[in-house]
């Protein structure tokens, strides 16, 4: 019997027309020694006669059917059963290189690693992307305390992780991912993962980091998260992952340097989640993130994902913003009230006030930009983030958010 080195964990919900790919390229693996755990969360399509159809003919598969409690219960469900030394996640949705779990494996062993991260590839609309670290290497316990955990959540540019959130481009130690994955309330439904990571760093006293790209992160039109139906409900949720970063990271890290990541990791998903236009209060009540562009502005929006499609949501519900054209390099059919994708070649400067690039990365946001500026857009009709940390330390208090990071405001409001 070939023993079990590697315990892979999946976790399926509504994933039928993705799921047979995902299994396949994990049992397609150069690396035999693994188990593969897949946690049906009590998807309600075809996902659990895949996973048995699959068990049957394959005898490293284990399955476990439970009743829907969201992410992280499955994710506990197949840790609790796990039997390798080691975890790897991987998303039902996504697929895998061949040799994933053969160069995480190596990678960990050879640096007698407690975390293992690598790249990855993201898929959209059939265009891939290579993403990868940008501080690769091996980190003893005083390097990860001194430069990693530093700058883990924010690393000095605006809303810009220092390592990913994501569970699946790393290799976790069983025995360590036991202690921090059964303390994340399973109330936390938004950033499930960072509450992994990150507790997870503040565990780890060896670190390796490799640009290697393994992984296929498929982002999906039908995935992206719809906007916000009651804010506060999203502020409280928000609200309890940062509360639980500050505690598991407070040993680690200084109050100062804590609140400030935490700080910019909420605004960030604040402003994602909410197009933009953060309610404070009342609908009446919004705080405009960007900088000299007032409400009422001739808007161009620039990106189709996530951010792009709350801003566009957002904005029929509030009309705050006039936006005239909606432009994306990748450019598909999608429409959000009157809008729909554009190329970017169809932006006229003397149509707009202003050019909103709905992206809080800073390295992507660049990129576009200096597209954009190639194309005769100019730097002063590009928006700006407000970015200074007083400001925003101020919005979060005004919002109902305590020193702790919890949201109480309005707390009856919830249920």
């Amino acid at each position: 019997m070939i023993p079990t080195k590697i315990s892979v964990i999946v976790p399926i919900y509504g994933i039928e027309k993705y799921l047979p790919q995902c299994i396949e390229s994990i049992l397609e693996q150069s690396f035999k020694e693994f188990e593969l755990i897949l946690v049906n969360d009590g998807s309600p399509d075809n996902c659990p006669t895949i996973c048995d159809n699959y068990a049957r003919k394959d005898s490293r598969i284990k399955v476990i059917h439970k009743k829907n409690g969201g992410l992280l219960s499955a994710r506990k469900a197949g840790l609790k059963v796990a039997q390798g030394t080691y975890i790897a996640n991987v998303d039902g949705d996504d697929w895998v290189d061949k040799f994933y779990l053969d160069t995480l494996y190596k990678l960990a062993k050879t640096n007698d690693a407690d975390l293992t991260v690598t790249g990855h590839f993201r898929e959209f609309n059939g265009k891939i992307e290579t993403m990868k670290p940008s501080n690769p290497g091996f980190y003893m316990e005083e390097d990860v305390l001194a430069d990693i955990i530093p700058n883990a959540i924010f690393n000095g540019s605006f809303c810009e992780h220092g390592m990913t959130t994501y569970v699946w481009n790393k290799l976790f130690k069983k025995e360590l991912l036991e202690k921090v994955l059964f303390e994340v309330p399973n109330d936390i439904l938004m950033g499930e993962d960072a509450a992994i990571t990150y507790s997870y760093l503040a565990l780890s006293k060896r670190v390796v980091i490799s640009k290697i790209p393994l992984y296929y992160y498929r982002q999906r039109h039908d995935s992206i998260v719809k906007s916000i139906e009651n804010p506060k409900k999203e502020y409280y949720r928000l609200g309890l992952l940062m509360n639980h970063l500050k505690q598991k990271l407070s040993s680690v890290l200084d109050e100062k340097a804590l609140t400030t990541q935490l700080n910019y990791y909420l605004y960030s998903q604040l402003l994602v989640r909410s197009g933009g236009l953060i309610q404070i209060d009342s609908a009446k009540d919004l705080f405009n993130p960007f900088s000299n562009v007032d409400k009422g502005s001739r808007i161009v929006v620039y990106s189709s994902g996530s951010f792009g499609q709350h801003i566009l949501s957002t904005n029929l519900k509030t009309n705050y913003f006039k936006i005239v054209k909606w432009v994306d390099v990748d450019f598909h059919d999608l429409r959000i009230g009157d809008s729909s994708v554009q190329p970017i070649s169809s932006v006229n400067e003397e149509d707009f006030d202003y050019l909103i690039i709905a992206t809080i990365n800073p390295s992507t946001y660049q990129l576009i930009k200096n597209e954009l500026l190639l194309m005769g857009i100019h730097d002063d009709h590009i928006a700006k983030f407000k970015t200074n940390e007083t400001e925003i330390s101020n919005l979060l208090n005004l919002m109902g958010f305590d020193k702790d990071f919890l949201f109480h405001k309005n707390i009856k409001e919830l249920n």
